[in-house]
């Protein structure tokens, strides 16, 4: 697991949940400027990040497949820092494409 060290009493904010993973989720919702320790180095959290959510525990240029569980879940559409979030807004699912949300329908709706 890749964390900080719970000194405050609150849950350590990241999760590792396999080693060959590049995301890592987040265990509690972490403010933006928040310090945590990715991979035994001091960083800085550059936009906050809800509960569940993903961030990348490096860089990810564009087209990076993304592990999570060790496995592929989608590659990046565009390049993301180390302890950005990584969501719909920039993974893409190269399995199936209902992974995708349109916004407004083409029907008036």
């Amino acid at each position: 697991m890749t964390s900080n060290a719970n000194t405050n009493g609150r849950l350590p904010p990241l999760l590792l949940l396999h080693p060959d993973d590049n995301i890592l989720v987040a265990r509690r919702d972490i403010s933006a400027g928040e310090r945590v320790e990715l991979d035994g180095e001091s960083f800085t959290i550059p936009a906050a990040i809800e509960l569940g959510h993903k961030l990348a525990r490096r860089a990810l240029p564009a087209e990076t497949r993304v592990l999570k569980y060790g496995a592929p879940i989608g590659s990046m559409k565009t390049p993301v820092a180390r302890g950005e979030h990584v969501h719909l807004h920039n993974l893409r699912s190269d399995y199936i494409s209902s992974t995708t949300r349109d916004v407004g329908g083409t029907d008036g709706n």
